[in-house]
């Protein structure tokens, strides 16, 4: 059974940040991420085959931009579910964004990513990144049934960030993160290494 992040689990898991700074990716400096994730990263690049690399939409998010996502998308779940309660809520709503205690992007802990060929067009992965789980009737989970192509290309996603420590939100086949709760319950590590911070914006 898939483990959200709404679940007690993944906020039971106790945190010991490293200090490791958000730094900007050397192969995307637009996006910030703590350095032992763009660490990770780097190396996950080199492990792609030859005419792929990877594109990064987003890497840390602001606490303002976390919740402003939560309200949006939990508004849209009211009014298909109108009978769900705020618990059923938040589980819905978590199949698709964090709560912000446990927020990977929050920690700058996760980024959400797809491929590109060596033209730099994006390759088919089944879904467009950030399809809702009703936009995309579920082909945003990353073991959905999808067509070939977009199998073929998700494998060599995961197995690019895997070897690398990385681990997906299973709801999400782009979001991809090292360091947070998740991380740490899927792979059981001792704590998670990165709290929630915000980026220092220059004076």
């Amino acid at each position: 059974m898939t483990i959200l992040l709404a679940d007690p689990r993944v906020h039971a898991v106790h945190v010991r940040d490293n200090g490791d700074p958000l730094v900007p990716l050397a192969f995307e400096p637009g996006v910030l991420v703590r350095s032992g994730l763009a660490e990770r990263l780097i190396e996950a690049r080199a492990a792609l085959p030859c005419g792929v690399d990877f594109k990064v939409i987003e890497g840390h998010r602001s606490v303002a931009a976390q919740r402003a996502i939560i309200e949006e998308y939990t508004g849209e779940l009211r009014v298909l579910h109108p009978s769900a309660d705020a618990v059923e809520l938040e589980r819905l709503s978590s199949r698709f964004v964090a709560p912000v205690s446990v927020a990977p992007h929050v920690a700058g802990a996760a980024v959400d990513l797809t491929l590109v060929g060596a033209d730099g067009a994006e390759l088919w992965m089944g879904t467009a990144v950030d399809d809702t789980p009703e936009q995309s009737d579920g082909a945003c989970w990353f073991e959905a049934d999808v067509d070939a192509e977009a199998r073929r290309n998700r494998t060599v996603l995961a197995e690019a960030l895997g070897s690398a420590g990385l681990v997906n939100y299973p709801t999400e086949w782009w979001h991809w993160s090292y360091g947070d709760r998740y991380w740490a319950l899927l792979t059981g590590a001792e704590h998670a290494l990165y709290v929630p911070v915000e980026a220092v914006v220059p004076a």
